[in-house]
Parts: C-alpha cells; sequence; structure tokens
C-alpha cells in the first residue's frame, strides 16, 4: 500500500528541489500535483481539499519563503499535515477501568473479522493480558468453529458457543464467565453482514446495551478504499465506534481509506493488519505511515519486528560467532529463519530509509521462495558439511542438491555467497557489532 502515492510524491518533490529558490508559483503548482495524486490514490475529496489548504497556508508563507532550503521546508510540511491527518499520534486501546474489558468487534462480511479476532487475543497476550475469546457469530457457517480452532492454535481460551444460541446471551454469558474465570479482557467476535441492514444494527446494539464494551473496534477492509470510508460513519452513527481495525494493509489498496478515515469519522485507525498470518497485527502509529508514505523508511518499526521475534540468546551467540570467525552455514540458515520471522522481505525493505528509491530495486519483488530454497539446501548437507563448507566436492553438491529438490547451480551459487559474505565479514571484523540490531547481520 502507498506506492504509487509514495513515487507520486517523490517525483513532485524532487521537481520543486530542481528550482532551488521556490516561487508562489511553483508551490502551487506542486501542490496541484499533490492534489491529484491523493485523489487517484482514492483519498476522500473533502479531506484533500482540507489537506491542500493547510498546507498551502503554510507553504507560501514567510516559513517557506524565508528558509535556506525552501524545497525541503515544503517536504517538511506535508510531512507534519501527513501526520496530523493520520490521527497525529498512536491512540491505544482503552481497557481500563471495568474487569473484564470488553472489546466488540464490528463490521461487514469478509472485512476479516474473525481472524482479526484472533490476531487481537495474541497481541494482548503477547501484553500480558489474559484474553477470552467470543464467538458471537451465529449465521455463517463454521464462524464459531473457525474461532475455536484459532484460539486452540494461541492456547487462548474460547468460549463454547453453540449455533441455536442468541448473540445477545452468548455475550452476556460470556462476559460472566471471564469473570469467574479471572480473564481480563473479551474479545467478540460479531456476526457481519454484506451490506449494512437494520437487523444488524439492532443486534450490535442488543449486545452492546447488555455489555457495555470499553472498545467498539470496527474491522474494515483497506482494500475497499472509500466504501470503508462510508462504512466507518455508518456504523460510528448508529454505534458511536471508538476506533477502527485497518485490515489488509499490506495489500495493493491505494491507501484512500487510512487517509481518510481519521479525517470523515473523527475516529482513530488503532490497529493495522499487515498480513495473514495471527502475528501480523500492528499499532496504527501515524508518524510512521507518514515516514513510509515519503520514502523516510520506518527503523522505529523495524526495530520493534527484531526485538519482539528474534531469540535473544541465540543472537547473543550470533555475536560471539561473528566477531570469533566461527560463523558457519547452520549459523546462516538460522539467521535466514530469523529474518522469515519479522515478515515479508517486501515490507522489511519498505522500512528500511532509501532502499526503496534505488534503482535497482525498482518493480523488483523480492523472491520470498529463494529463503525456502536456501534453507532445503542447507538442512540436505551433515552437520559437518554445514559445520566446514571446504569439505563438499563435486559429488556431495550433487547429492545436496538431489536431497534439497533443486539444482547442482543452486547449491554453487549458495556456497559461493556465502564464502564472498565471510569474506565481508572478515574485512568488517573491526567494526563494533553492538551498533546493529542483535540478531541482525550488519549488511
Amino acid at each position: 500500500m502507498f506506492d504509487n502515492l509514495s513515487e507520486r510524491l517523490d517525483s513532485i518533490f524532487k521537481r520543486l528541489k530542481g528550482y532551488g529558490k521556490l516561487s508562489e508559483e511553483n508551490i502551487q503548482e506542486g501542490l496541484r500535483e499533490v492534489r491529484l495524486a491523493l485523489l487517484e490514490a482514492d483519498v476522500n475529496y473533502k479531506v484533500v481539499k482540507d489537506f491542500i489548504a493547510r498546507v498551502k497556508e503554510r507553504a507560501v508563507g514567510q516559513e517557506v519563503m524565508e528558509s535556506l532550503t525552501p524545497a525541503q521546508q515544503v517536504v517538511k510540511i506535508v510531512h507534519e499535515e501527513l501526520i496530523a491527518l493520520l490521527g497525529g499520534h498512536n491512540k491505544r486501546l482503552d481497557l481500563a477501568g471495568r474487569q473484564p474489558a470488553v472489546i466488540l468487534l464490528v463490521g461487514l462480511q469478509g472485512s476479516g473479522k474473525t481472524t482479526t479476532a484472533a490476531k487481537l487475543a495474541r497481541w494482548l497476550k503477547s501484553k500480558g493480558r489474559k484474553p477470552y475469546l467470543v464467538p458471537a457469530d451465529v449465521y455463517r457457517p463454521a464462524a464459531i468453529e473457525q474461532l475455536k480452532i484459532l484460539g486452540d492454535q494461541l492456547k487462548i481460551d474460547v468460549f463454547p458457543s453453540e449455533p441455536s444460541m442468541s448473540p445477545v446471551d452468548i455475550a452476556r454469558q460470556a462476559v460472566a464467565k471471564a469473570e469467574v474465570a479471572r480473564l481480563d479482557t473479551v474479545i467478540i467476535d460479531t456476526a457481519g453482514r454484506l451490506h449494512i441492514d437494520e437487523a444488524l444494527m439492532g443486534e450490535l446494539r442488543e449486545i452492546n446495551a447488555v455489555v457495555s464494551p470499553q472498545e467498539i473496534l470496527l474491522v474494515a477492509d483497506a482494500m475497499t478504499g472509500q466504501d470503508a470510508v462510508n462504512v466507518a460513519q455508518k456504523f460510528d452513527q448508529e454505534l458511536s465506534i471508538t476506533g477502527v481495525v485497518l485490515t489488509k494493509l499490506e495489500g495493493d489498496a491505494r491507501g484512500g481509506a487510512a487517509l481518510s478515515i481519521q479525517a470523515v469519522t473523527g475516529k482513530s485507525i488503532k490497529l493495522v493488519g499487515v498480513g495473514e498470518k495471527l502475528d501480523a497485527l500492528e499499532p496504527f502509529h501515524p508518524d510512521r505511515i507518514a515516514n513510509r508514505i515519503l520514502g523516510m523508511g520506518d527503523v522505529l518499526s523495524l526495530i520493534e519486528k527484531a526485538r519482539d521475534t528474534i531469540d535473544q540468546k541465540k543472537a547473543l551467540e550470533l555475536q560471539n560467532k561473528l566477531k570469533t570467525d566461527t560463523f558457519t552455514l547452520e549459523d546462516f540458515r538460522d539467521q535466514l529463519r530469523q529474518i522469515r520471522k519479522m515478515g515479508s522481505l517486501e515490507q522489511i525493505i519498505s522500512m528500511i530509509p532509501g532502499l526503496n528509491k534505488m534503482k535497482q530495486l525498482k518493480g523488483l519483488a523480492p523472491d520470498e521462495k529463494e529463503l525456502i530454497r536456501v534453507e532445503a539446501i542447507i538442512n540436505s548437507m551433515t552437520p559437518q558439511e554445514r559445520r566446514s563448507y571446504t569439505i563438499i566436492n563435486a559429488s556431495r553438491r550433487r547429492r545436496i542438491a538431489n536431497g534439497s529438490g533443486t539444482a547442482v547451480q543452486d547449491v554453487n551459487r549458495l556456497l559461493k555467497n556465502y564464502t564472498a559474505m565471510n569474506k565481508m565479514l572478515k574485512k568488517m571484523r573491526k567494526t563494533k557489532f553492538k551498533q546493529f540490531p542483535k540478531g541482525l547481520l550488519p549488511f
């Protein structure tokens, strides 16, 4: 998401920088293009109008005209206004007060509520809370069973709902049971519809009245663009939602929903789904999203991912091996596994400042299968071969290729890359590895 918008804005700002000293005419021309870029990204036209007006008011004044670097000052203004447009700062879930805290998930069918409920439970569990999953969608076939399966995978308790029960009774009984079991957070997965109707809203109002949730979160699909904003407005009018969980943010949507929801509804995006796996749920940080849109990367999120997914004990062992020149193919395989835990290569690259702007990377999608292939080759080696690669002769290479389902050329390429990497590590031996995130190689 945001790739096209990011490229358009980057092109506009490069042109502004080429002028040296900016005139009011230059700025207005640039802002016209920014306006078009936002509209093409499916941002609400009223939101775009207000955004451009705010930027223009600041950009044609003394703030820019008297600046030593006027073009950079325009970028700074756009950056600040984007952060404001996205909500200013991360809005945390409000789970204080009565315990158990109740979170009501609402939204249309297909928005990803059930999976989001499981992701949210996992995320809250990682923060030290004791979540309780409640399947209250008695209309969609297998919805209850789906949440029970996800709960089993996460080792999180799930209320034993039955299709014959009413959603209101399920919610009431689940909260009472959570209180007895001392589970501090109840997450209720409600039924969706293909469109908003009175029956859906009536049921949700009843559940709301019975359990008095601290949070009513709308789960909205980012891929639906402005429809997501319209849905948010309707649900807010009927239920007074407290925030939004925007799903499928990793997709190829244009970003209009993310840039419009806060401004149109006044309700913040609190969490975002960034993948299909159950660990792919993150807090929404407006400043970090603005950084990504303007090609500034997102180093803080990258460091957080590394901290949350990397085994610290293994990281220290790896650091010592790097220092003592004992880095083996086994260590290389473990490093690849750590990287894969952090998410897709495309996501990681998008977080590194400037990397997504490199011409040689433009239009290239990282090949996730290559990591799997490399791991398969290393797994096909004997422990002795992994620890001492120099003994791998031609016959061993053929055996390794056959065992991993690859070609001898693939084995040769891996060994060549590993050798080159070892040479580079020797040159970097004097570098203090402490300056790199633990567990991540410094290249």
